[in-house]
């Protein structure tokens, strides 16, 4: 009878220990999956290509990849349709995790002056939030001999020096002069094949270069058309370059003749 007694035991003990482990095990795991949902850990996307969109394809295109869309702010560019998505945050490529907002600047139908801020010894990673910060454009970038590489030494609106506090359409591009000590004066080309023609501006000024020939194929005859055009070839891809030289890139609307690597 106690051994009966002492087994009964012994097995309610391992039954109880077994069960508080499952428990245990399955909170773990109801946790683990709650934290998951609650942070959307690791749930990234590839952010779409809005430019040149109404902000209502945008919003339809970013649901489809469980994005949202906000438009924050708006510039003047005379050639692009009015409401059409001009800039975005986070860049077209970038991974973000699903559920986030991307921000828009839209076109605008009335021209609105800005103050020209200063960016005079700035370096031009700084320049460049800031020209965005204030809704203007980076235009070309020129470089002239000088002891510190990328600071800003003139700042140019329309091919003349624009002084800061001077009233300018907000939109407009800014070119910037900057130093280049000849040491540190190389780059390399980056590849912007596949990309739209914005974001592929905005990439090879990344590298400190400018787009130079831009042809577009035939029948890309507007603005809008360029806008949505993509790149299918180029100049120089992966090459060491003097910073502030230039880049030819070939265009079209048929992103069939995009090589595929």
């Amino acid at each position: 009878m106690a051994d009966n007694k002492k087994g009964s035991s012994l097995n309610w003990i391992i039954k109880n220990l077994l069960l508080a482990a499952g428990i245990l095990v399955a909170l773990l795991i109801v946790s683990s999956l709650g934290l998951n949902i609650l942070t959307r850990h690791n749930k990234t996307v590839t952010v779409p290509d809005f430019t040149n969109m109404t902000v209502r394809e945008a919003a339809s295109a970013a649901a489809k990849n469980d994005l949202k869309v906000k438009v924050t702010d708006s510039v003047f560019i005379r050639r692009l349709a009015s409401g059409a998505v001009y800039r975005q945050s986070p860049k077209a490529g970038d991974k973000a995790k699903k559920g986030r907002h991307v921000f828009l600047t839209i076109n605008s139908v009335v021209p609105q002056k800005i103050a020209m801020p200063n960016l005079i010894g700035y370096s031009f990673l700084e320049a460049k939030a800031e020209l965005v910060n204030h809704g203007l454009s980076l235009g070309r970038l020129q470089y002239v001999q000088d002891m510190a590489t990328n600071n800003v030494l003139e700042q140019k609106c329309g091919g003349r020096t624009i002084k800061p506090g001077n009233l300018i359409v907000k939109g407009s591009e800014i070119d910037l002069v900057l130093g280049l000590n000849p040491a540190s004066g190389k780059t390399t080309v980056p590849k912007v094949t596949g990309m739209k023609y914005v974001r592929a501006v905005d990439t090879i000024h990344d590298s400190f270069l400018n787009v130079g020939k831009a042809v577009f194929d035939k029948d890309i005859k507007s603005y809008r058309d360029s806008v949505n055009a993509v790149v299918y070839k180029q100049e120089a891809l992966g090459a060491s370059r003097t910073m502030g030289t230039t880049v030819a890139l070939w265009l079209t609307l048929d992103e069939s003749k995009v090589p595929v690597k």
